[in-house]
């Protein structure tokens, strides 16, 4: 990554925010145990664009999760960010390659899910009834032969929820080597953000281009059986 590159990333820019089409495999902040690498914290002084602090995350997305990432500008920005994700008022909508097929056209997954024991290999989380809340309303767009092309909308914001919802729903995603079978880039993608920042403005609306690996997974699907 370089300066030119996350320019080219930024997708909306306001005097409160910024979204940008984060790249796939960019972890977004140091992970505790991890091997020293690039992150999307150490290029955040590049985005402050004459202010005097450097912005900071509103939310946050899985290393391996491309698309749309949402930082507030200065702390009063950040402050009413934060307020929107935690009461749901930010619609997400993500595209995501599973292996299977839904039975049925759409549908809603309400699945608590609960974080399992440390020492299972990084932080990993499970269906469980007393676990916390988690709710997604999902799409089929497409499918052909064992691969189908969903949209996917969370309700709740759980720790891997789409990933863990996915899988226990019997269609893992695509490339996810924690919760389905891998291997290859994870299938998952944050394409579109919808955010009422503005009380007398309609939402602010930014879409991420599907990554290349998953573009050419949703051709492939779209053109059905060879």
């Amino acid at each position: 990554m370089d300066t030119a590159t996350i320019m080219a990333r930024l997708l909306y820019r306001d005097a409160l925010m910024l979204i940008l089409d984060k790249p796939a495999g960019l972890p977004v902040h140091r992970e505790r145990g991890a091997l020293q690498r690039e992150t999307l914290t150490d290029w955040l002084d590049d985005l402050r664009f004459g202010l005097p602090r450097r912005p900071e995350l509103a939310h946050r997305l899985d290393r391996e999760t491309s698309g749309c990432l949402v930082l507030g500008r200065h702390p009063r920005a950040l402050a009413r960010l934060s307020s929107l994700f935690a009461a749901g008022q930010a619609e997400k909508l993500y595209w995501a390659v599973v292996e299977g097929v839904p039975r049925e056209a759409a549908g809603t997954i309400d699945l608590p899910l609960a974080e399992e024991a440390p020492g299972t290999g990084g932080r990993r989380m499970r269906p469980d009834p007393r676990g916390k809340p988690a709710v997604t309303r999902w799409r089929l767009l497409a499918s052909a032969g064992p691969l189908s092309w969903l949209e996917l909308a969370p309700v709740t914001g759980r720790t891997h929820q789409l990933r863990v919802h996915c899988a226990a729903s019997g269609w893992p995603i695509l490339g996810d080597r924690r919760y389905g079978r891998g291997p290859g880039p994870l299938m998952l993608h944050a394409r579109r953000i919808s955010l009422p920042l503005y009380p007398k403005k309609p939402p602010v609306v930014a879409e991420a281009p599907a990554p290349a690996p998953l573009a050419a997974a949703i051709a492939r699907i779209e053109r059905g059986p060879d």
